[in-house]
């Protein structure tokens, strides 16, 4: 067997196993309320618990999956404005924008 073919059939595995490793590091934690980014939207996962005087800018219905910044199609999608943590479709923050 030459070098170059020992060399090919030990980097493909390593290659797919460092893959799978970074992949599942790469996914995104959920974002804690108490987080600071958190913090300094208002977010809140329920957007049912939101403090509507203290938000003037919230409606009722209004929710991350219905944002334009919401990033997904399951119950917790990425947000850019939280660093692309996950927020909770059925959250609330006050940068909240219509989705087009």
């Amino acid at each position: 067997m030459s070098t170059r073919r020992q060399f090919m059939m030990t980097l493909v595995p390593a290659a797919a196993a460092l893959t799978a490793v970074t992949g599942a590091r790469a996914q995104a934690a959920k974002i804690d309320e108490k987080d600071p980014a958190a913090v300094a939207l208002n977010y809140k996962h329920d957007a049912t618990k939101v403090d509507a005087k203290a938000n003037p800018t919230y409606k009722a219905g209004n929710n991350c999956a219905n944002c334009q910044f919401y990033q997904g199609k399951d119950a917790w999608g990425a947000c850019p404005m939280v660093g692309g943590k996950l927020v909770n479709g059925k959250g609330w923050c006050k940068v909240w924008a219509k989705k087009a």
